[in-house]
């Protein structure tokens, strides 16, 4: 995998590639269609932040690259690279608990809020890319 130099893509499969963490500033692609919905992505080596319609999708610090992210309501799945161990807060559903698992490891249950996010840590720095699943439990 590697970063995506358009910042956002969507792929064939229905699914999204976004972020670069190699950019030193901060560059953002808005109004970005997508099956209906607007998507917003903004992203260098410091953060990379995903936005649909508006509103908190994926959140990552430092900057990630992310591929094959697919979001229903039931959860989200992803791939996520990124130079450094990254902390990745997720706007899912307010109140709910969700079970997460890395790279096919169950890493237990979660809980969010009222704001609806979830917040996770990956450990990237001796992976290629790390498998993130998020499912409603």
């Amino acid at each position: 995998m590697a970063v995506v130099k358009e910042l956002i893509r969507p792929e064939e499969d229905g699914s999204l590639s976004f972020g670069n963490y190699e950019l030193a500033e901060k560059t953002k692609k808005s109004d970005v269609e997508v099956r209906g919905d607007s998507y917003k992505v903004k992203t260098f080596r410091e953060v990379t932040r995903l936005e649909c319609n508006d509103m908190l999708v994926y959140e990552s610090e430092p900057g990630t690259a992310v591929s094959d992210f697919r979001s229903d309501e039931d959860g989200v799945s992803f791939t996520v690279e990124g130079p450094e161990d990254a902390q990745i807060v997720l706007g899912l559903e307010d109140d709910a608990s969700y079970r997460v698992f890395i790279d096919g490891e169950d890493q237990g249950i979660m809980e969010t809020g009222m704001g609806g996010k979830l917040v996770l840590s990956v450990e990237l720095g001796a992976a290629d890319s790390v498998k993130v699943e998020v499912r409603k439990d």
